[in-house]
């Protein structure tokens, strides 16, 4: 009996919290990466063409399609306790002493050690990201798991269920978008998976142009440093699959997140910045609502503009 792979799985992204084994924990960057090594159940499972969501065992972060696993190796150093050699143990944050074994309740300040030779995994999914908010709550999404009892931090996610979970909490959009992008793969007569995906080739030297011609300038806040600044598509990359010059601007990583799900938009007749309803409730961001571009556009960039209005308040209405 053939069994069918997951439709899509639920991992834990909460950096150096996220432990297995008793290690240090990973390296997440949920918009960008996720990584595990071989110590991880389901750590082979796992595939490129597969839909992931991402979330902090309080809320969703985000969803995406996989677009690429890098792998390699490395050592790392795993804690056992000292008194049942058992790998299943905890940094305690408040308390003393600091580890506490959960399978024979022992607790020590200092946990027995080795060195480990591990296979690594890293995923790429930035082409397809979509910033979900924490609009679902940890509860929420476990349910949505195959089993929902499930303490593994990638677990199998029921992902038509969850598409559904997002629309019932007005997120239509996002529903539409990962619809679009998240494709599944197929498999070919070596057992090997297939996927066709944009993986962003050339995002490095598309933002250098971009500083290069513009400077260190947010779009929509102005001048800023540009470690703080990101090179945002007017257009979506995962579509598109090129670098277009003049349908990208400089904006700040959280203004990129809004403009991409079309929080943020630009009216392109008055080159205003037009926030959906829910962001004028945040100070912080309501004292942009109807200022003008901090950047004079050219052309191609209202072109662009006015492409993302469409889609995101012509048709939206």
């Amino acid at each position: 009996m053939t069994v069918d792979p997951p439709t899509g799985w639920l991992m834990l992204a909460t950096g150096a919290d996220r432990q297995h084994g008793g290690n240090d924990g990973y390296d997440d960057d949920p918009d960008l990466h996720y990584s595990w090594d071989d110590t991880v159940p389901n750590a082979r499972t796992v595939a490129v063409g597969d839909r992931i969501v991402l979330w902090d065992k309080k809320a969703v972060i985000g969803a995406s399609l996989i677009e690429a696993i890098e792998t390699g190796s490395a050592e790392k150093i795993l804690y056992r306790c000292p008194r049942c050699n058992g790998a299943n143990i905890k940094r305690r944050k408040r308390r003393s002493p600091q580890f506490r074994c959960f399978p024979c309740s022992d607790t020590f300040e200092t946990a027995s050690t080795r060195v480990a030779r591990v296979a690594t995994f890293r995923t790429r999914h930035d082409a397809n990201w979509i910033d979900l908010g924490g609009c679902l709550d940890g509860p929420t999404l476990r349910d949505l798991c195959v089993s929902p009892r499930s303490q593994l931090s990638m677990r199998a996610l029921r992902w038509d269920a969850f598409l559904e979970a997002l629309g019932n909490v007005g997120r239509s959009r996002a529903v539409a978008a990962l619809n679009s992008s998240s494709t599944r793969p197929r498999l070919g007569r070596d057992g090997h998976r297939q996927v066709r995906v944009r993986v962003r080739v050339g995002q490095r030297e598309f933002r250098r142009r971009l500083l290069a011609t513009m400077g260190p300038v947010c779009a929509f806040t102005g001048p800023g440093p540009a470690a703080a600044l990101e090179a945002a598509h007017l257009y979506s990359y995962a579509a598109v699959g090129r670098h277009h010059d003049d349908g990208g601007l400089l904006m700040r990583r959280d203004l990129h997140r809004l403009f991409d799900q079309g929080d943020i938009a630009v009216d392109p007749n008055t080159l205003t910045i037009n926030l959906c309803k829910d962001l004028l409730a945040y100070e912080g961001y309501a004292t942009l609502h109807g200022q003008r571009l901090a950047i004079a556009p050219d052309p191609g960039h209202i072109a662009w503009m006015e492409k993302h209005w469409n889609q995101h308040r012509v048709e939206a209405d």
